[in-house]
Formats: structure tokens, sequence, C-alpha cells
């Protein structure tokens, strides 16, 4: 798998390339609707959670269509490609890369013939039992060429190479049953994170692993239904949050109403990173909104590492409401300090020399007349690398800044993540093997305090054995897969050298284009 380097999408030097977030996804069940709309608003409210490409699947009772590329939501889709897109159910995607390069063939949905009909999935996640899949996919593919059926990888996704295509591929291999009684009997046998949303021609299905790992929420809309990985998707299409999808549930929807089912008995150990910098300040995961659990954590930091200083600024828009709940405990006076360009992000153009000397101020600059001469406690959501802290710290003492005090709103990160999380290896990790003074001497800034671990977990207002915080700790309640650490693993404590860490080996390719499928 081609490794991220290690930065969080915030955590960048402009024109270099950090890992994503999260995968999006979205399913809609609305007949009458304009279903391909309401799932590209839906994936605009979640580009957030991946950058490199976007899709949309739609059937119209006897066909599946699926239209995708390369980039950002409003670069794939256009009024005209939507209108190809007509039906009663859409299923979206927005992507970013853990297993599988960043290519087209990789873009999701991806699609899959069944003895019934075609499915189309999208997955946010990543699984840690990929080998064993393959063998199983490998098998199935030899079964249907012996038996002449046309199970197994579709034609279309034949150059993909991600974990997401074993289960598109699984779930069309067992000639015997419906998609949903085939369902339940492969999720069962998946490992690690997902949360899916598919359909076949007819039916909408969402699911989430036994533990709860990644967000998925249900929602109401007046004629029909809606899926997400957050909450913040359904409020902008007008949606009524019902629950979360449960962990280890299947869902279904179709003409006949809503239906669900279990296929594994839930474990829940939802990602604390996803409370401390992924999902939307604005959504809400497990009952608890996000913001609050960012000012929460500030709270907890100013009450951990106070300083004396003239403004709390925070580092926007990830650090924004802990400095806000830093600012509000410790009484030190909150204050924009940095403005952020909204419009730096995914780049096709690489800069110049000059222009990578000009460093982070292609995205952040400093507001000379509020920081000048004054004392200040800069508060951001983690520290990767270190590169993007080192290069602030210089930029706010050019622009006049008497004191920094760097403030994190969360514990260390000193694992890597194998359930859909690009971080870097352990060794370009900066919390791997260094004391927090070792950092704060690295990044340049005269104080540096980090979130404990158990302060961090309080304010998600979750159960702490409830949430997975192995990239904090190194105790992955999932096994990572085998492969990546090159022996056996055994499920709850780890502690091994990830220097090397791949969850899976990839192919790489590349077209150009966008494209529009109809699958049989």
């Amino acid at each position: 798998m081609p490794r991220g380097d290690g930065r969080l999408s915030h955590d960048l030097l402009p024109g270099e390339k950090g890992p994503q977030d999260a995968c999006g996804v979205i399913g809609v069940w609305a007949p009458g609707e304009e279903v391909a709309k309401l799932a590209y608003f839906g994936l605009y409210a979640l580009q957030h959670r991946g950058q490199e490409a976007a899709g949309i699947a739609v059937s119209n009772g006897r066909q599946i269509t699926v239209y995708k590329d390369m980039g950002l939501v409003s670069q794939v889709f256009d009024e005209s490609s939507l209108g190809t897109l007509t039906g009663h159910i859409a299923v979206g995607h927005a992507r970013y890369s853990t297993t599988g390069g960043s290519t087209w063939e990789n873009a999701q949905p991806t699609l899959g013939p069944t003895a019934w009909g075609t499915v189309a999935l999208g997955h946010n996640g990543n699984l840690t039992n990929s080998d064993a899949l393959r063998e199983r996919v490998v098998a199935h593919e030899a079964s249907a060429r012996a038996d002449g059926t046309r199970l197994g990888v579709s034609e279309f996704e034949r150059g993909n190479t991600t974990d997401t295509v074993l289960i598109t591929s699984l779930l069309g291999g067992d000639p015997s049953n419906r998609l949903e009684e085939t369902a339940r009997t492969v999720l069962a046998d998946l490992e690690g994170a997902f949360s899916l949303v598919f359909m076949d021609e007819h039916t909408l299905y969402a699911a989430r692993d036994r533990h709860g790992v990644r967000p998925l929420v249900l929602g109401r809309l007046d004629r029909g239904w809606v899926v997400a990985s957050e909450t913040a998707a359904l409020d902008i299409l007008g949606a009524s949050v019902i629950r979360d999808i449960e962990p280890g549930e299947l869902v279904a929807i179709d003409a006949d109403g809503l239906r669900t089912s279990r296929f594994a008995p839930a474990e829940p150990k939802g990602c604390v990173f996803e409370y401390v910098y992924l999902a939307r300040p604005d959504s809400k995961i497990a009952g608890t909104v996000v913001h609050g659990a960012r000012v929460r954590m500030g709270r907890s930091l100013a009450r951990e590492h106070p300083v004396e200083a003239d403004l709390v600024i925070p580092v926007p828009e990830s650090g924004t409401p802990a400095a806000i709940g830093y600012a509000d405990e410790s009484g030190i006076p909150y204050a924009q300090g940095l403005v952020k360009n909204s419009y730096v992000g995914r780049t096709f153009i690489s800069p110049s020399q000059t222009l990578r000397q000009l460093g982070i101020r292609l995205k952040l600059n400093p507001l000379r007349e509020v920081i000048e001469g004054k004392r200040l406690v800069v508060v951001d959501d983690s520290i990767v690398r270190g590169n993007t802290q080192r290069a602030l710290v210089r930029m706010l003492r050019e622009a006049g800044a008497a004191e920094v005090h760097v403030r994190i709103s969360s514990a260390p990160v000193t694992w890597p993540c194998f359930y859909g999380i690009d971080f870097a290896s352990r060794a370009e990790l900066i919390a791997t093997g260094l004391a927090v003074d070792e950092i704060r001497s690295s990044v340049g800034a005269d104080s540096l305090g980090y979130l404990s671990h158990e302060a961090m977990l309080a304010a998600t207002q979750r159960p702490a054995d409830q949430l997975c915080s192995a990239c904090f700790t190194g105790q992955y309640p999932i096994a990572p897969p085998r492969t990546s650490i090159g022996a056996p693993a055994t499920q709850g404590e780890f502690a091994f050298d990830v220097e090397a860490a791949r969850v899976d080996a990839a192919r790489t390719g590349s077209q150009d284009g966008a494209r529009g499928t109809v699958a049989p």
C-alpha cells in the first residue's frame, strides 16, 4: 500500500501531499426525488472526509448507472452528469486512499455482478483480513469461470486494488442466496473497520462493523430515507436524524419499508480521533456533539497546561473549538491571529522553489496587528510529524509574537492506524521516542502541552472502554493485519515495531477522464 507521509490534511506545507482523513459515504432511497442530487449535496457536506475521488451510483429499478472520477465532488459532477443519473436509489462516496493507490480504478462506488442483478458499494474504513478475503475471491472467480457464471470481480473493476472490491465481489459470490442473505454471511467474516452503503436494483443497504469504528447514521426524508457518515450531511439534506446504525447491524430499505438485522454482536470501539479531528464540528456521534467535545478538550487542556499569556489563538479551523474552550477556562482573551485561505487544499499545480520557501503562508497568514508583541497560546488538535507547527511558530515569531506557547488538544500520536486513517510509520511520527520537551525544542515553541489521554477520552462523554485510541496508546482493539507485523497478532494488546507497516500490497495505475457506466 502506498504509505502516506503522516500528516493530516490540515498539517500540510503547500504543494506536498498528505493523508486525508476518512472516506465519506451516503445512501438515499427516495422514489420521486432527484436522488443523485441529494447524494451530491450529501457528499458535498462530507468532502472533508476525502478529497481524492468522488462517485455516485443510481438505480432506476432495472439497471445501475455509476459515474465517478478523480477530484473533489464539485469537480467531478455538474448538472449534465447528474442529469444522467436517474432513479430512486443512490449510493455516493468521497474517497481518500488507505488500501489501493489514488487512481481512477480505485474510485468508488464499486460495481459487481450477483446472481440476481448488480451490487454497487461504498466503503469507509479499512479491513484487516484482506489477504484471507482475497484468497476467497480468487477461489470464487475460478469457480465462476469453471461453471460459466458471471460472479466474481466485475470487468468494470479489474484494475481496482482496494479492499472494497473484495467485499463487492464476495457479496456476489453466492448464487443460491439473494443479496440480503449473502450480506449477513459476508459481513460476519469481515475484520477491521467498515461503514458500508450498498444497493442492488431494488434495495438500499447500510452496515457497520461490530466495533462501530467509523460513524454511520440513519435519517428520514419526507419521501424516503438517507444513510450517511455524519449527521451534518443529513442536516444539509433536511433529513431528520433517526439514530446511529448500530455496530454489527445490517439495515435494508426498499418498497416494503425499513428492516434491520444483526450479523454480529456489538462490541463498540468508536474512533476517538473522530472527535479530535476527523468529523465536522457540527456533527453528532453516538449522541455527542463534536464541537462540544472539542471545547471540553480545550477546557481540560487549560487546566492541565496553564500559562501566562496575552491571547489564545487557534490554528484554523481544526483548533478553533478547543481554543475557545482554552480561552474560556483560562480567562485569557480569544483572538483570531491567523487567517486561513479556504481555497488552498487539493491542488494539481506544484509550487516553484520560491513558493515553497513561502511555506505555510499559502495556507495561513498572521494578523500582525493582533499578535505583534503578544504572548500567544496557539491551540491545534494534533501534531503528527511537526512540519506545520515548526513553520507556524517561525512565522508567528517573524510577525512579532513575543512568546509562542503551543497547546495540543489530544495526546501525542505515536502509533499508526489500521482502521482507515493514513498515519505515517512510527519512525516518522515526531512523538515516537521524543519527550515533550524535545518536541517543543524541535518545533521552536516556548512551551508545549498535550492533553492527557484520560481527559481526551472523557471529553467525548462516552465510556472509555467503548473507544479506540490505538494511535495514541498502541492498544489495538482489533488485531492488525499479520502482514503488517510479520507475526501472528493477539487481539487486545500489541507492542511491535511498525516501521514498515503495510495493510495491503497494491498495484497502481491511472486512467484519465470522467466515466459513466451502466451495469448490465
